[in-house]
């Protein structure tokens, strides 16, 4: 079956160029269709400009292109920007989304107006309160989703568990892995540890229907401990940016030390193939785009300093979801585990 994946072209810190760089360099790649979402006069001029410089002989005629001439500033408020903005890239991509003009919507923009439009125009799955973003981080064993990212920083409880309960089967359905443990970050491994709010979590979370193994500490993100680290949007996207910022750091160093020293420089003759497989390996541009879970619709939101690489995987992200029916498989579960009399009464406690 082919798909239509609409992509935000006017979203992120190098609109339009990469963007529209990296699903040109998608629709190479994959047999589905990629709409281009955005101000077309300047996706044509964009494109004019790819041709001289990258070489680049598709013509505007052959793309699908549909006109969204303003824009959603990464500073602008997005309850308002949403509704001010009505024929901003982000606002069209969701409506064509809702309205089954496209399959998947993926965007690099502003993510709260992304989060909110996705949640008030195509409402969210029954059973969901709350949309959670969704990253696989690199683990010393594989990887590990580690959600929320930033759609809720001040969440409920319960919130957190329908996290857990959804980060375990997307985990399960994209990785193919039947016992998928889930774990809670906090400040400490005992389950007295924490506020009160995330011992209330460790209370929902060690009677829920998952695989759940207790606390983790931020040390624990990287190690491979368990699959699914559950926090809220507030502590996830520190740690997420953090992380970042660290493996940015930490390759400067490195590159620093092997400068100024001779003999590194000769030994990098022999270690450049495994700096290249580590850089691989940490780049957020090689896992694309951050799936929004909960919402009826696979929407993929990209880091805002994507290049044209983490936009097209990101593309590739919204395929996977797609092939595999992500959002019909959590519906559907969803439905089987609330229809269960014992979480129907530790959602009834969650939300007392």
């Amino acid at each position: 079956m082919s798909y239509r994946v609409g992509i935000d072209i006017s979203g992120g810190d190098y609109a339009p160029l990469e963007p529209l760089k990296g699903a040109i360099w998608a629709q190479e790649e994959i047999d589905d269709k990629v709409v281009l979402i955005g101000d077309k006069k300047e996706i044509g001029q964009t494109l004019e400009k790819l041709k001289d410089k990258d070489k680049i002989k598709i013509r505007i005629e052959d793309l699908e292109i549909v006109d969204a001439p303003e824009k959603i500033e990464m500073d602008d408020l997005a309850a308002m920007s949403i509704r001010k903005k009505r024929n901003s890239s982000i606002v069209v991509g969701i409506d064509l989304l809702k309205k089954g003009k496209i399959d998947a919507f993926v965007s690099c923009g502003n993510t709260g107006a992304v989060v909110s439009a996705s949640t008030l125009m195509l409402r969210l799955i029954e059973g969901v309160e709350r949309p959670g973003i969704s990253v696989f981080v690199p683990t010393a064993k594989n990887v590990s989703l580690l959600i929320d990212v930033g759609a809720n920083v001040n969440p409920k409880p319960l919130h957190l568990l329908q996290y857990g309960i959804m980060a375990s089967l997307y985990y399960s359905l994209v990785l193919n892995k039947r016992e998928v443990t889930v774990g809670l970050l906090n400040i400490g491994e005992e389950e007295t540890k924490g506020p009160d709010f995330v011992r209330t979590v460790h209370k929902l979370f060690s009677s829920a229907p998952i695989n759940f193994i207790g606390n983790l500490e931020a040390k624990d993100i990287f190690t491979g401990k368990c699959d699914c680290i559950i926090c809220d949007g507030f502590v996830g996207n520190i740690a997420l940016k953090l992380s970042e910022g660290l493996v940015e750091v930490v390759g400067k160093f490195l590159t620093d030390a092997i400068k100024n020293d001779p003999l590194s420089k000769l030994g990098l003759i022999f270690i450049r193939r495994s700096i290249r497989k580590f850089k691989s390996l940490v780049d957020y541009a090689e896992y694309g785009g951050a799936p929004l879970l909960g919402v009826n619709g696979v929407v993929i939101i990209g880091h805002g300093r994507s290049n044209s690489k983490a936009v097209k995987n990101a593309i590739k992200v919204a395929i996977k979801e797609l092939n595999r029916d992500v959002i019909g498989e959590i519906r559907g579960r969803l439905k089987e585990i609330y229809e269960n009399n014992s979480i129907k009464e530790l959602i009834s406690s969650a939300t007392q």
